[in-house]
């Protein structure tokens, strides 16, 4: 005779009963929490992760649990029904502190994009250089650059006047989410990226051009084509 489970009712019951659950359904949860602005009700879950309600319950206390201990800044709470990750309240002030050291986000004109482009590509570079290949005197998006920490000064060039010599640093790599230099495009990408971005319009037009049937043109006596040509032909000037 088949045996029936037992609704699992406490929530420490729950919390050992998670232990044995496969760990893969303990971080997708997680991820499922961390991610949503509103509350996630173990409901909302079940039906999305399609497993047991009882299954997400025991998961659910498990994390309240590990997050509530000292050394995690965050916690699960249970709001409103739901579920959902937010700082402690005890650190609320600490890291408010923090946020208004915290610098703005990276902006930079075009100018200084396609400046910063030609350092991390033909690096090391000095200015005259740079001034080259772009057609244009750049010596203050130079200076932003240095500014910004995003070039650096690499010694000298070899030659007469011994012009500065510029490169990439560690804080251009981390704004733009490279491990090392060797991760940037290379130029062969980019001309295929081009020649996509080139070619998608016309291969979205040609599906409609190809629909749409010629209309006949309605026949017209010679007096009216022989009006239209002289509407075509530009008038002398007086």
């Amino acid at each position: 005779m088949e045996q029936v489970q037992e609704p699992i009712e406490s929530a420490e019951e729950r919390v050992e009963a998670a232990a044995e659950l496969p760990a893969e359904l303990k971080a997708v949860i997680e991820a499922a929490i961390y991610i949503t602005d509103e509350p996630l009700s173990a409901e909302q879950i079940a039906g999305a992760v399609e497993q047991p309600l009882e299954q997400v319950k025991a998961v659910l206390d498990q994390l309240v649990t590990e997050y509530a201990a000292p050394d995690r800044g965050l916690s699960v709470r249970e709001i409103a029904g739901g579920y959902k990750m937010a700082t402690k309240p005890e650190h609320h002030e600490s890291i408010r502190k923090f946020v208004k050291k915290l610098q703005a986000p990276l902006k930079l004109s075009l100018a200084a994009l396609e400046t910063l482009a030609v350092v991390a590509y033909k690096q090391p570079i000095t200015a005259p250089e740079i001034m080259d290949i772009r057609g244009v005197q750049g010596a203050g998006v130079l200076k932003t650059l240095l500014d910004r920490k995003l070039v650096a000064a690499a010694g000298r060039k070899d030659v007469l006047g011994k012009p500065i010599l510029y490169k990439t640093t560690r804080e251009f790599l981390i704004q733009f989410g490279l491990s090392s230099l060797a991760e940037l495009p290379t130029l062969k990408e980019f001309e295929e990226l081009g020649r996509l971005a080139l070619s998608e319009p016309e291969d979205l037009e040609a599906p409609a051009t190809e629909a749409q049937a010629p209309a006949e043109a309605p026949a017209q006596s010679p007096a009216e084509n022989g009006n239209e040509q002289q509407e075509d032909q530009p008038q002398a000037d007086a």
